[in-house]
């Protein structure tokens, strides 16, 4: 996930009301900074690039839709040899080498951002390289410059590409969530991290930390951080390697950054004989919870439908085919057999455990587990996937529920940008053109001056009628109110055991989906 395939494709949208880009000989294009489609997904991961007018094409394009926070990777802390850094010279001898000093450990990190004059404490030892066309840092874990043995960490970058997007995310209003350094993976076994550098990781970390609180702390678009090494939010043995590794390093970010938020993403699993069922989620949530270290947490569970490790469907649904494009995934079987439960279940388990200090979000997965012929997608790194539709999309935030206090997704590049073909629209620009569609997250019978009803909420919900099948009916709406979802309220009596709610707005515009209530 962390070396995705980089294509842009800018969302098409008309001119006006700009605020002008900073000046130079290389200015970028005005900024528009209008929110024209905003839509029910406020945050993307990213890849920060170190161009900044490619980095300000991305950010606009995500503010048009309503994109409010902007999340990245961590890159891994490798305690492994990589041959990357072979070019890395200095004074002639390899930058692992230092004349009078002992290295013991090498440990390498390449970073798309620039760091601040700060990060370098030892003169001579700690500095930026020029090398074989490349820029690198060579820094010391030690305590202090003097001691005679050292562990390094040898840096490469391709520029700042953190910097320019904190710098486009404030002047569109918008919050960054940088990745914290991804601990080393065990060799053995990459899912779990390798403890015998942790030590060394959360140091590298505390001096990533300082130097972003150096270079961003007075910065408005510095809005936490990001966990990069994932875990499933289930049940966790008493003692757990990854939830060690938590309890290190979010004491870390409190420490050295007091009062900012750590995401956490963790992912569920619902397929039978390999995943978990949904009651577990609630456990997963005050496991995770509990490493925070008094600092403030989101937790965005991964909602599992793009990899097909989860559903979407409806309670009644549970007896149905899996979806085509399920099929892959689990085989061509019904969604009770091969799943414990769908979406919408495991978030209402999380919801039920989230403790003060916490929020509850969801990472709808905006991709296809495997791609369709003709249709683009990931082509790198393995496994491909494929592009889903705005349509799916409205079914993933349908399955989030009332319960989540924001809405993010993985991954703006390549899934919303790209194109099957020059002239056919990327997924951005379907939800661009889709936005005022309808959605609704919950639906419950509720009287109102004695009359029975159906209250429904959602987005894009004012106006207009709700249609009831299968009956047929089609009742105006008599009540609507905002609030953090709008609410509506129709005078109507469901007479059968399951009823679908589709909603047209007054604009004029249905859900793609319906909603279906008991």
């Amino acid at each position: 996930m962390h070396r995705i395939l980089w294509l842009i494709v800018a969302v098409a949208f008309v001119v006006g009301a700009f605020v002008p880009a900073s000046s130079g000989p290389d200015e970028c294009p005005p900024r528009d900074t209008r929110v024209t489609a905003p839509y029910a997904i406020t945050g993307y991961w990213v890849i920060p690039r170190a161009d900044r007018c490619v980095t300000q094409r991305m950010v606009e394009a995500i503010h048009t839709i309503g994109g409010d926070t902007l999340i990245t990777f961590g890159p891994r802390f490798n305690a492994r040899e990589d041959p990357e850094f072979a070019a890395c010279r200095v004074d002639g001898r390899p930058c692992a080498q230092v004349p009078g000093k002992e290295i013991r450990q090498i440990y390498t990190y390449t970073a798309s951002e620039e760091f601040g004059k700060g990060m370098l404490r030892c003169p001579g030892l700690e500095r930026r390289i020029e090398s074989g066309g490349r820029a690198f840092y060579r820094l010391s874990l030690a305590e202090t410059c003097g001691e005679r043995v050292h562990d390094l960490v040898l840096v490469a970058t391709d520029g700042d590409g953190l910097g320019n997007l904190m710098a486009e995310a404030a002047a569109y209003g918008m919050k960054v969530f940088p990745g914290l350094p991804a601990a080393a993976q065990r060799e053995d076994k990459p899912w779990e991290p390798d403890h015998d550098h942790t030590g060394a990781l959360n140091a590298f970390t505390a001096r990533v930390l300082a130097d972003y609180r150096a270079r961003f702390g007075a910065s408005g678009a510095f809005g936490g951080v990001y966990q990069s090494f994932e875990l499933a939010m289930r049940d966790r043995a008493r003692k757990d390697p990854i939830i060690e590794l938590y309890t290190a390093q979010h004491a870390v970010v409190a420490d050295a950054l007091p009062g900012k938020p750590i995401l956490v993403s963790p992912y569920i699993d619902a397929r039978r004989g390999r995943g978990f069922p949904p009651g577990q989620a609630g456990d997963g949530m005050e496991d995770i919870a509990a490493t925070r270290a008094g600092a403030p947490m989101a937790i965005a569970v991964q909602d599992g439908r793009g990899t097909g490790k989860v559903p979407v469907h409806g309670a009644h649904e549970a007896g149905a085919k899996v979806v085509p494009r399920l099929v892959p995934v689990v085989g061509d079987v019904s969604n009770a057999q091969a799943y414990y439960g769908a979406t919408r279940e495991y978030v209402e388990a999380a919801a039920g455990k989230v403790p003060d200090g916490v929020e509850l979000w969801v990472n709808v997965e905006g991709f296809e587990p495997t791609p369709a012929a003709g249709e683009c997608g990931r082509v790198e790194p393995l496994p491909l996937r494929g592009r889903t539709t705005k349509s799916r999309l409205d079914q993933q935030i349908m399955a989030s529920g009332p319960h989540a206090a924001k809405i993010i997704s993985y991954g703006w590049d390549p899934f919303f940008t790209c194109q099957a073909r020059y002239d056919t629209p990327s997924l951005a620009d379907d939800i661009a053109s889709g936005w005022r569609q309808p959605i609704i997250v919950n639906a419950v019978r509720q009287d109102r001056n004695g009359r029975a009803g159906i209250l429904v909420e959602g987005h894009n919900l004012r106006g207009g009628s709700l249609r009831f099948n299968p009956q047929g009916a089609v009742v105006r709406q008599e009540w609507h109110s905002e609030g953090r979802f709008e609410s509506a309220w129709a005078p109507y009596v469901p007479p059968g055991s399951w009823t679908s709610i589709t909603a047209t707005n007054g604009a004029g515009h249905t859900s793609t989906s319906p909603y279906v209530i008991r």
